[in-house]
């Protein structure tokens, strides 16, 4: 497997040096297949491009993903385990750690009852997002090419690096790209088309209190945990992630 884990902390984009290593990879497998305009820039964004095979106009459309994972958890030394025929029950994955994939808490997994799964042994991330959607992509553009009776307009394809951290977008060339509509790869269910998403905007704030001695700390005190506080219970308690279905 391949690390491309991203970091938050980092300045430089894409933001871990790890990242090339699927990027240059990614390059070579599109040339490969017979893509053209096979481009990767000083930021690791790759784009290319399946040319239209129609006599006639046609909007261009784009297909995209990114190929880091999130910097939550671990996506080194994956172990992927197969699944076939799953059954609807719990999915024991580390059983030295008790770790357990259950429909009880995930029942999303009931839509897959008797089809193969893949995960991992539950001590990393599996890089499934959104190395799943580079593998749609670069699938669909390899099928259109072998199958050129089925018609097409020109259709251009780019992976990112740093989507994880929020910077996915920041030097996305959208002009180079040049098409009238995009589609990410980077949903869940098969068949959902998502046409918004939840706001990933975040703030930083360093909340300075004032330390004096217990015995005397009566009015001159400031405990900045009681303030953080404070400034959470401002906040509408029922716009979060647990409680949303943005």
């Amino acid at each position: 497997t391949i690390d491309t884990e991203s970091d938050p902390t980092s300045e430089t984009t894409p933001s871990t040096e790890k990242q090339w290593d699927l990027a240059n990879l990614l390059v070579d497998e599109l040339k490969r297949i017979g893509l053209s305009d096979v481009t990767i820039d000083e930021n690791a964004y790759i784009m290319a491009t399946l040319p239209s095979n129609v006599d006639h106009e046609v909007p261009v459309i784009g297909f995209v993903s990114h190929f880091d994972t999130s910097s939550d958890f671990t996506g080194a030394n994956v172990k992927p385990q197969i699944v076939p025929n799953y059954d609807g029950k719990d999915i024991v994955l580390n059983e030295a750690e008790n770790i357990v994939l259950s429909p009880d808490y995930f029942d999303d997994l009931l839509q897959y009852k008797g089809q193969t799964l893949i995960t991992t042994d539950g001590t990393t991330l599996l890089g499934a997002d959104d190395k799943a959607g580079i593998c749609e992509i670069v699938s669909a553009m390899e099928y259109l090419i072998n199958h050129p009776e089925i018609k097409h307009g020109k259709i251009r394809i780019g992976f990112t690096p740093d989507e994880e951290i929020g910077r996915g977008a920041h030097k996305f060339d959208v002009e180079k790209f040049g098409a009238e509509w995009a589609y990410t790869m980077d949903g869940s269910q098969i068949g959902e088309l998502e046409y918004e998403n939840f706001n990933a905007a975040g703030a930083k704030i360093d909340i300075k209190g004032k330390i004096v001695h217990p015995g005397y700390a009566k009015g001159k005190m400031i405990n900045s945990i009681l303030i953080a506080n404070e400034i959470i219970n401002s906040l509408p308690s029922h716009e979060i992630p647990q409680e949303t279905t943005g």
